[in-house]
């Protein structure tokens, strides 16, 4: 079985209207979410072995941010142009070719695309939209990531930073 935890990023600084969308950092809210999300995880015991992150600045910062609260060695963080606002057939690919080895993937992205990869890999409930910091997390019956299929997610489990509130 294979763990595959869906990260959109947090909260992100919209107060400089002329800054590029890659380059946008967290805002105060999205600081606070981020280290939260990861404690969430870490009581659920979901504790990834590879974090794959979009190299914006939002979504690598989150990533970041909930390694550090999950003890994950930076080293074990990396980056991947392609999941800059990607489609789910790229989230998929990304994940078929770089998580081979690992039991649990954690891959940091952003919407729509990332909502859109957990409703067509969960097979069960969809969620409309995953909001900011938010998770999705489901097992897969397979040896290796290259079996990854649409449809195939169980046990899927969602969460956000207003969930519970």
């Amino acid at each position: 079985m294979k763990r595959l935890t869906l990260v959109r990023h947090a909260k992100s600084d919209w107060s400089l209207p002329d800054q590029q969308d890659w380059d946008r950092t967290l805002n105060k809210r999205g600081m606070l979410d981020a280290p939260e999300m990861a404690r969430r995880l870490r009581e659920r015991r979901l504790k990834p072995t590879l974090i794959i992150s979009s190299p914006a600045v939002r979504a690598l910062s989150t990533a970041s941010i909930m390694a550090r609260e999950l003890k994950i060695a930076p080293s074990l963080v990396l980056q991947d142009e392609r999941l800059y606002l990607a489609a789910p057939s790229a989230l998929l690919a990304v994940v078929r070719e770089l998580g081979d080895d690992e039991n649990h993937l954690m891959v940091f992205g952003h919407n729509p695309g990332i909502t859109e990869f957990a409703n067509r890999l969960s097979a069960s409930d969809q969620i409309d939209n995953l909001p900011t910091c938010g998770t999705f997390t489901a097992l897969f019956d397979v040896r290796h990531w290259h079996e990854l299929g649409w449809g195939s997610g169980q046990d899927a489990a969602f969460d956000y930073p207003k969930n519970g509130d």
